[in-house]
Order: C-alpha cells, then sequence, then structure tokens
C-alpha cells in the first residue's frame, strides 16, 4: 500500500499524515488536486484537544474533501498566550489533531514563517477560520491571491482551554487557600513553642 493511499484510511497514520516541510506539502496537495480533492485548510493552537475542537474540525472537514490542519508551534502559542503555555507539547497536540475523524494532514506552524506561508504552500479551495483571525480586508486579499474562500466559522466551544486552565489554577489556589488555614495554626503554635523552649 503506498504512503499516499494511507492518507484516506480511518486510522491516523501519523507518520504520513504529519507533513513537517511545506513545500513537500504544496506537493502532496498538487496531488490530491489531481485526485479531484477539494482542499480545506484550517489552523490553531489545539492545545488540551477539547469537544469544541473536534466540531470545528468537523464542520471545516465538511467545506471539502481533504483537510489540512496547521498546528501552531509551542514557541507560536507562547507568544501569543503567555509563558506557560503550551499546556500540551506540539508532537502530542499534532498527533491528537491526526486522531480527529476527517482529518487529513497536519503541520506545523512556526512564529518565524512568512506571513500566511502555510496558505500559500497549500492553496486551499476553502480556507476555514474563526471570526477574530482575519479583518475583512485580509480576507480579500487572501480570497485575491491565495485561496478560492475564507469561510468565517463562530468558536464551538462552550468554555476555552485558556478559561479551564484558569478555573484549574483557581481551585488550586482555593485547595492551597483552604489547606493552610487548616495546618498553619498548627505549625506557627509548634514553631513558638520551640522558640520559647517548651
Amino acid at each position: 500500500m503506498t504512503s499516499s493511499s494511507r492518507l484516506f484510511e480511518d486510522a491516523s497514520n501519523f507518520e504520513v499524515r504529519y507533513v513537517p516541510d511545506h513545500a513537500r506539502l504544496a506537493q502532496m496537495c498538487d496531488s490530491l488536486r489531481d485526485l479531484g480533492q477539494r482542499l480545506v485548510l484550517t489552523s490553531g493552537s489545539f492545545d488540551i484537544l477539547h469537544e469544541g475542537h473536534s466540531l470545528y474540525l468537523e464542520a471545516a472537514r465538511s467545506a471539502g474533501d481533504f483537510l489540512i490542519v496547521g498546528v501552531d508551534s509551542d514557541e507560536k502559542v507562547r507568544q501569543r498566550k503567555g509563558p506557560h503555555r503550551p499546556a500540551v507539547p506540539e508532537m502530542e497536540r499534532l498527533r491528537m489533531v491526526t486522531h480527529q475523524r476527517g482529518v487529513g494532514v497536519v503541520t506545523l506552524k512556526h512564529v518565524g514563517d512568512e506571513k500566511w506561508a502555510l496558505i500559500k504552500a497549500v492553496r486551499p479551495d476553502v480556507l476555514v477560520a474563526t471570526e477574530e483571525t482575519y479583518e475583512p480586508e485580509e480576507i480579500k486579499e487572501l480570497e485575491a491571491t491565495c485561496c478560492g474562500k475564507v469561510q468565517v466559522m463562530p468558536r464551538m466551544a462552550t468554555v476555552t482551554t485558556s478559561a479551564r486552565l484558569r478555573l484549574l489554577q483557581l481551585q488550586s489556589a482555593q485547595n492551597i487557600e483552604r489547606r493552610l488555614a487548616e495546618i498553619l495554626p498548627r505549625v506557627i503554635r509548634e514553631i513558638v513553642n520551640e522558640v520559647a523552649g517548651e
């Protein structure tokens, strides 16, 4: 069985579906077009994969025949979301995205990449993005130069990864506070007694 035919299997086949080189990805896209495939591209960080991510990827896949997903590198996520992100390292995020039904190929998006490098490599028939990704002028430019059309979708998660992480941090802080309130008086008494020589 050829590696290209493995792109159409239900199995994740990470070694085939992960294409780190954008030039190689561009060649694959040309071959897929020759097979009559309508290409869809989307991207994101996909940090702590949740139901909203799955719904979004499923909706993106329904816009065409073959879905390509750009996953932000760890460095790119840190730059956008802060020094304590991502919660999940890039290789694990890439693997998790390949496990999602309908995902054809994944690749990494790096901080140093030229603006819209992945879009230019793939030249998708449909570029799927969330509402806050592109300004209206950028959408016009993309549709005129790099892709067939830009399809804007709303976020599909009721709770974001960032909100979930903040909630975990808050719960941890509350647990620490409660625990300290329980044990601190005893520890202070023991220290005072020790200093007093009792």
